[in-house]
């Protein structure tokens, strides 16, 4: 079978909800990624074959399938199509992996896997509870009910689950959120995400600016602040500072056949070694990728250990620490540069965004395989191996 690679990942710095990139459109901050990606490689736009994009609440600005919407903001040329999908927060997990399988199966060479999600502008859930108040139905169905009775499928809820099933306690889920906070600032501070990082022209009450540094990073966090945020249920353990922040943002990786990347003389920075995705549990739901790692290892042949760095979505603080018990993994690895506690979760765009951070990471650091996993609605998980070259 043919070989995939990553050419190059960029992302935009995250905007916090109402916040920096709050004034931007959904399409153009797609356009962004997207210009930015065929700019950094090199590559003739025209060359491309496809744009398969993420996006969870495909409605009002973020409707009318936004990812071809990007290419005709963007200056890929008009006859570029594009695809958007929804695999809710994996979505643009999912668009790489459809990307590097259309170069593996030979149907296509160039594909650009990316993601968009305006929080401030397109409120997740929108698609559909705005349909709910104009009395248009519910998504849960007869059917559905009957298989599911008195069940409500609530991320939330799921994280629920999984803390109390592992016993995890709010002391121990703080500290990892802290800890999601250091790291970030750490990395921040050292430069680390500037090779990933797009800058976005901005307006700001003191003029023009460029949006280069992630809204979300808490600089003055402390460990007796995040302690002290409000309970989410009044008997939980989960708060707002241990779940994912609402952002804005997009994200870009570039996948390419080995016959195209020596047509168009550029260099690879990483190989797809391995694609997984599975499914279980839709109820506790973001408990799949502890089982959809075990499937990829197993799949690609390798043990945890050989794998040296992992990018685990921080939906929730359990879901990373629930991974790191069950498949044995090495916390050093894990997230280094922070992950969305502190970064935010820009829904559809966080697939290519984490790919973006590990690539990066991996090459920084000189180190060759990573994993990233991300827990989905309706208990699905993808994981994505990746060799860095």
């Amino acid at each position: 079978m043919a070989t995939a690679y990553i050419v190059d990942a960029v992302r935009t710095a995250g905007g916090r909800r109402g916040g920096r990139l709050a004034g931007v459109h959904a399409v153009d901050l797609l356009a962004k990624s997207l210009d930015a990606i065929v700019d950094r490689s090199g590559v003739d736009p025209s060359a491309i074959d496809d744009v398969i994009t993420g996006c969870v609440t495909q409605a009002g600005e973020q409707a009318m399938q936004v990812g071809r919407m990007g290419v005709l903001a963007s200056k890929l040329p008009q006859s570029t199509p594009a695809v958007t999908i929804d695999r809710q927060c994996g979505s643009s997990q999912q668009a790489i992996q459809f990307a590097a399988q259309a170069v593996m199966s030979g149907t296509q060479d160039v594909v650009i896997a990316s993601g968009v999600e305006s929080m401030s502008r397109v409120p997740m859930g929108t698609n559909m509870t705005l349909h709910m108040k104009e009395g248009m139905g519910h998504n849960m169905s007869p059917g559905l009910q009957e298989k599911f009775p008195g069940v409500q499928f609530s991320q939330f809820m799921g994280a629920q689950m999984i803390a109390d099933k592992h016993g995890f306690s709010k002391d121990e889920l703080d500290q990892f959120a802290f800890d999601s906070h250091q790291k970030a600032i750490a990395a921040t501070n050292a430069g680390a995400f500037e090779a990933e990082i797009v800058p976005v022209g901005i307006e700001t009450p003191e003029g023009d600016a460029m949006h280069t540094v992630d809204e979300g990073i808490r600089f003055d966090a402390t460990l007796e602040g995040i302690a002290g945020v409000k309970l989410l249920a009044p008997d939980g353990k989960i708060t707002a500072a241990s779940a994912s922040q609402i952002c804005d943002g997009s994200s870009a990786v570039l996948v390419m056949s080995e016959e195209a990347v020596k047509r168009h003389g550029v260099t690879p920075i990483a190989r797809i070694h391995n694609l997984t995705v599975t499914a279980g549990d839709p109820v506790i739901m973001l408990e799949e990728p502890l089982f959809a790692t075990d499937r990829a290892l197993e799949r690609a042949g390798m043990k945890i250990g050989d794998i040296d760095l992992y990018e685990v979505n921080e939906a929730f603080a359990p879901v990373p620490m629930a991974w790191l018990k069950h498949t044995g993994a090495d916390p050093e690895k894990l997230n280094v540069n922070g992950g969305a506690i502190a970064l935010g979760h820009p829904l559809g765009a966080s697939g290519t965004k984490l790919m973006a951070t590990m690539v990066h990471a991996l090459k920084a650091r000189g180190q060759k395989y990573g994993l990233q996993t991300m827990c989905e609605g309706g208990g699905v998980a993808n994981v994505t191996i990746i060799e860095a070259l």
